[in-house]
């Protein structure tokens, strides 16, 4: 009797652990493999991927980079000062940057 049930056991295990695997693996059935499945996808989809992203905005700042700034138009609620930033002159902020930011009065050059 204990010898049925045993087998039964071992089976019902068995069945179970083969179920389980099989989902688990990158390439079903065995656990060898996968990594060649990871360096392929990072070598055919990820690195032409970032390759596309730097073009892309490569492009965008060749094409922003002709046109003129915007004229500054100073609001009265805009680039307020209230007190002094902790560094430099106190005007500036922390990344400024001139050709882009400008101060309360206007454009630097």
């Amino acid at each position: 009797m204990s010898f049925v049930l045993n087998n039964a056991i071992r089976r019902q295990i068995g069945a179970t652990a083969a179920r389980n695997m099989s989902g688990t693996a990158a390439v079903a059935g065995e656990h060898s493999g996968g990594y060649k499945v990871w360096k392929r996808l990072s070598f055919f989809v990820a690195v032409p991927a970032v390759g596309l992203c730097m073009l892309n905005a490569y492009l965008k700042h060749q094409e922003e980079h002709g046109h003129p700034r915007q004229e500054f138009v100073k609001y009265d609620y805009l680039r307020r000062r209230e007190k002094r930033f902790p560094w430099g002159e106190g005007n500036k902020s922390l990344f400024h940057n001139p050709h882009v930011n400008p101060l309360p009065d206007g454009y630097e050059d």
